[in-house]
């Protein structure tokens, strides 16, 4: 038996995995949700790998009386390479299966844990400045106060509820992540078992 030779399972979900990631490239990743009592029904934002949709241009407007910088797609050179980013991993986990090459497995998953590591990083210091970075001579300037949303979970931004979560690219993501993680382990063990 070839020592390199990953299991069958391995290859279906590296192949599910790259299917997966193409996917991630075309749907939303993140999702920001507003909530206040003139917006019972909610704004939402969705962040995408080369574009922002949703009601930002509603969000750009009330932010600018306390001092916030809009949002526009054309200022984040992200969405130049994620979008590049997610088809290489995507062919780099087809081609894990295709050539059944366990050190492929072992470079994509190092190389997307250390993307993931450094994607959730830029995102939170992107949200930093955009919550505390103000305008000094906003109409609304509360002392003190910032207005970072939370990266993940909830946080009341004066009279506004805001939640953020994963949206479908981001749980493709997140578990692209987690599964080449365990794949890389099982056939880590499993490449020992067969020196031995």
């Amino acid at each position: 038996m070839k020592t390199n030779a990953l299991h069958k399972w391995t290859k279906v979900l590296l192949a599910i995995l790259g299917v997966s990631l193409v996917v991630a490239i075309f749907v939303p990743i993140w999702s920001i949700y507003l909530n206040a009592p003139q917006y019972p029904e909610g704004l939402a934002m969705f962040i995408h790998s080369n574009k922002v949709s949703g009601e930002f241009e509603i969000i750009n407007g009330l932010n600018h009386y306390i001092g916030m910088k809009e949002i526009h797609a054309d200022e984040f050179w992200e969405f130049k390479v994620l979008p590049y980013a997610l088809a290489f991993f995507a062919a780099m986990c087809i081609l894990a299966a295709v050539l059944n090459s366990r050190k492929i497995l072992y470079i994509v998953t190092s190389v997307f844990l250390l993307f993931g590591v450094g994607f959730v990083f830029d995102f939170w210091r992107w949200l930093y400045d955009y919550g505390h970075n103000l305008n000094p001579h906003a109409a609304i300037i509360v002392p003190g106060m910032s207005y970072q949303p939370p990266l993940l979970g909830y946080k009341q931004l004066l009279n506004f509820e805001v939640w953020s979560y994963p949206n479908v690219g981001g749980v493709i993501m997140i578990a692209t992540g987690v599964i080449l993680f365990i794949l890389a382990i099982v056939e880590y063990k499993r490449s020992k078992k067969i020196t031995n």
